[in-house]
């Protein structure tokens, strides 16, 4: 494909999907550097994208939250640009025979409960908690995790008046 996104970002190959769409390996075309690409049909019955980009910039800051670098509508699809990360903790479990030491349980464990925790301090639930959703760094942060996928989170407190906003059926 030569599809570039935003001017600036050029589509490659297809590295996942789901029910909200599509995810490409991208290039900054002025930079050189690697990104995700994901994306999803406007046409879509229940569009997420827009509301998770929107998260993504509220949570921007964060230890391990990637970096969103764009969002817009392409053609057909709206597109939301953001780091390019490593493999899953799913990837990962099965990779290592689906058993972790202790040590390595101890040292996610920290990380996931510090990435829940952000969100939730941030006034967020994730609501969709799962090892697909936690993705290892890449690089010098090949032993941070990061969490994605930020579709299905919901406001579960008001961050003015810290007030817990009722529960929808």
């Amino acid at each position: 494909m030569d599809h570039v996104i935003g001017g600036k970002f050029k589509l490659g190959r297809k590295i996942g999907s789901g029910s909200f769409g599509e995810l490409y390996l991208g290039v900054n075309v002025q930079s050189g550097e690697e990104v995700a690409v994901k994306l999803e049909s406007v046409k879509t019955k229940h569009p997420q994208l827009h509301y998770e980009s929107k998260l993504y910039m509220l949570l921007q800051g964060g230890t391990g939250i990637p970096h969103l670098k764009w969002f817009g509508v392409e053609g057909d699809y709206n597109v939301m640009v953001i780091d390019l990360l490593g493999p899953s903790l799913e990837d990962l479990f099965n990779y290592c025979n689906r058993k972790f030491s202790l040590k390595t349980v101890l040292m996610l464990a920290d990380q996931l409960l510090n990435r829940v925790e952000y969100m939730h301090s941030r006034g967020f639930l994730h609501r969709d908690i799962k090892p697909d959703n936690f993705l290892m760094g890449l690089g010098r942060k090949a032993n941070q995790v990061y969490i994605i996928d930020y579709g299905l989170a919901k406001k579960y407190r008001d961050l003015q008046t810290h007030k817990h906003i009722p529960y929808r059926y």
